[in-house]
């Protein structure tokens, strides 16, 4: 009996404070228009308490999922933090909220693909499912992007909000879970999309902070022709290999990263707008925050055998798709 990854739980969090389009008109040069034009962003959710990192979003995500399903902290096998803003290089994000939870039955690592994390972890999480060297995984995406945006850039500072959603894979016999994957990554991307400083390469110097080199840069026009034509071909390659039309799909769950590459996205497979998740709007981009919380928001609109194709695009480059069919 073939056994597949499902995902039978899951959770979102956002912080409480909220920064509007109308906070960064004074902030920045920007107005509401141009950002919601652009963008299709209307507000986001910031971390603002002092000392909480991205592995306190997390916990307050993954405290209510293992409630929700009735669990202890000690029947998760492995756990998997996709991050783009780690709490430190090291140790891992993943250790540090297997210890906020209590979980010490575990192992745990971080996974960095930009925002194609939360899609990379989650094809991870599901072979460890399939190879039976699991029974549970809780799969995380989680950034808290606050930490690494130049307020005073406005092409950068409009887009991100924090945020962290998560799921739990449990295997099943009934045909249902994580059914087909294609992912992939172009290094040669890296000088349009990155945080310069902090790493190996140039570690951090008073000169690499003078030069605001710890915070996102990013090539807006390159970054968008490259989200747009990759995310909507492994969408739609992924669909085509299983045989799915757009009939056949229930939900597009793609990377919330900008309105206009959604929309691509979705005209390229034939989907409908109402086949389509978003919530950019309230969220903006969470990095690896935003397909969990997209689940987490739709949860009560998922039937069990719905086909999904979860689509991202993030800095590497690195893109993605795989294809669930929900399980509950």
């Amino acid at each position: 009996m073939k056994i597949t990854a499902a995902i039978t739980a899951v959770q979102g969090y956002v912080p409480p404070y909220i920064l509007t389009n109308a906070e960064l008109e004074t902030m920045v040069d920007t107005t509401d228009e141009w950002i919601t034009s652009r963008t299709g962003i209307k507000e986001r959710h910031i971390q603002r308490e002092p000392g909480k990192a991205t592995s306190d979003m997390a916990a307050e995500a993954v405290k209510l999922l293992l409630a929700k399903k009735n669990l202890s902290p000690n029947d998760i096998d492995i756990i998997l933090v996709a991050t783009t803003t780690p709490d430190m290089l090291f140790p891992s994000t993943a250790c540090i909220l297997a210890d906020k939870i209590g979980a010490t039955n575990c192992w745990a690592y971080d996974i960095s693909a930009a925002c194609s994390g939360f899609l990379f972890a989650l094809q991870n999480g599901a072979s460890y499912i399939q190879s039976g060297q699991a029974k549970k995984v809780l799969v995380v995406g989680a950034d808290k992007m606050s930490s690494i945006i130049d307020y005073t850039d406005r092409n950068t500072c409009v887009i991100f909000g924090d945020g962290c959603g998560c799921v739990l894979l449990e295997p099943n016999t009934e045909g249902l879970g994580v059914i087909d994957s294609l992912l992939r990554v172009d290094g040669s991307g890296r000088q349009f999309l990155n945080q310069k400083a902090g790493g190996s390469l140039n570690p951090a110097t008073a000169e690499t902070v003078a030069k605001r080199e710890h915070y996102v840069y990013q090539e807006g026009k390159t970054v968008f022709k490259f989200a747009v034509k990759n995310m909507a071909d492994v969408a739609s390659q992924v669909m085509k290999r299983n045989n799915l039309t757009a009939d056949d799909v229930t939900w597009l769950v793609p990377h919330q990263a900008n309105l206009r590459i959604i929309e691509a996205t979705r005209e390229y497979v034939g989907l409908p707008a109402e086949k389509v998740m978003v919530n950019i709007q309230k969220y903006g981009n969470t990095t690896n925050g935003t397909i969990p919380l997209c689940l987490w928001e739709w949860e009560s609109k998922l039937k069990k055998g719905d086909n999904l194709i979860l689509a991202t695009f993030g800095g590497g480059f690195t893109w993605g798709a795989i294809y669930l069919k929900w399980a509950y």
